[in-house]
């Protein structure tokens, strides 16, 4: 928190001191993640998202009619009241979920075995044969399903576990329950049922008056990181998570693709700036591909 310049403050217990009431939950985060659950995502039931990037896309156009809306207790829009109160400063970027992840991580030393593993409450973690036998500082996170290592000066990894417990978002199958098969019925239902697309990618709607500033307008704040970036402690590391990002082996791309690759990892093995470059390329080479056709 102190990363993201939050500030920690604690309200005296109810009725302490018997003279105010003192602070309390009232749901505010919660209700527009509520509103967006109910009226948006059930629509997804009609249209299934094909990719990821068109899901984002059906969310922004609805939270664009959304916030077009009158205010609660304003004459004006969501947007127009959002928009009256910017600060001078103008809006502070949001870091990347890379970065997000860092703050969450803790460290412990580690003494790595002579086989350059790590075995953690019965998970098996391998990593640079130059740590055999060190004392490293491994880094956890509430939300990696992996470890980084900072050793000699530098933080290495990605590092994935060998052997071990089914790790953080895989999961065994077990048998339907009678909600699961609910679930199912309501499925088929849905896929019954017609809607528009255009009711999600926005299509001939006018989504916000042309006095309205857009977002990308405004002024911005960069983010500064305070942590150096994390690198690949290999070609053959950076290129196994390529293939794990792009959802394709190496193998099966074409050899320009490849032919690329090999000048961005020579050039770095920074992570973010690798799997950017490699994320634009093969971005701008699908969109080719969809307009040559």
């Amino acid at each position: 928190m102190q990363a993201l310049q939050i500030d920690w403050q604690t309200h005296v217990p109810a009725g302490k001191d018997g003279t105010r009431t003192t602070a309390r939950a009232k749901g505010k985060v919660e209700r527009p993640f509520r509103t967006v659950k109910e009226a948006h995502e059930t629509l997804y039931h009609f249209h299934k998202p094909e990719t990821e990037q068109q899901a984002n896309e059906w969310l922004w156009n609805y939270l664009l009619r959304y916030n077009a809306q009158r205010h609660r207790s304003e004459k004006h829009s969501r947007l127009e009241d959002w928009l009256t109160h910017l600060p001078e400063d103008g809006l502070r970027d949001m870091c990347s979920w890379e970065q997000y992840c860092r703050f969450a991580r803790e460290p412990e030393s580690r003494r790595v075995g002579v086989d350059a593993r790590v075995t953690i409450d019965g998970t098996v973690w391998e990593v640079e044969p130059d740590m055999a036998g060190e004392t490293v500082t491994l880094l956890w996170g509430l939300f990696d399903d992996e470890i980084l290592a900072e050793f000699a000066g530098e933080t290495w990894g990605p590092y994935y576990p060998v052997s071990g417990p089914v790790p953080l978002h895989h999961y065994r199958a077990f048998r339907q329950g009678k909600a699961a098969e609910r679930a199912d019925r309501i499925h088929a239902l849905a896929s019954q049922l017609n809607l528009p697309v255009s009711a999600l990618s926005g299509g001939d709607l006018r989504l916000v008056s042309d006095s309205t500033q857009s977002p990308e307008a405004l002024p911005h704040q960069p983010f500064i990181s305070p942590v150096s970036e994390y690198q690949f402690p290999s070609v053959i590391q950076a290129k196994l998570a390529i293939a794990d990002d792009q959802a394709t082996p190496l193998a099966r791309m074409s050899d320009e693709a490849r032919a690329v690759i090999d000048s961005i990892l020579a050039e770095t093995l920074i992570r973010s700036e690798v799997l950017g470059r490699v994320r634009e390329y093969f971005r701008n080479r699908q969109s080719g591909e969809d307009h040559a056709g």
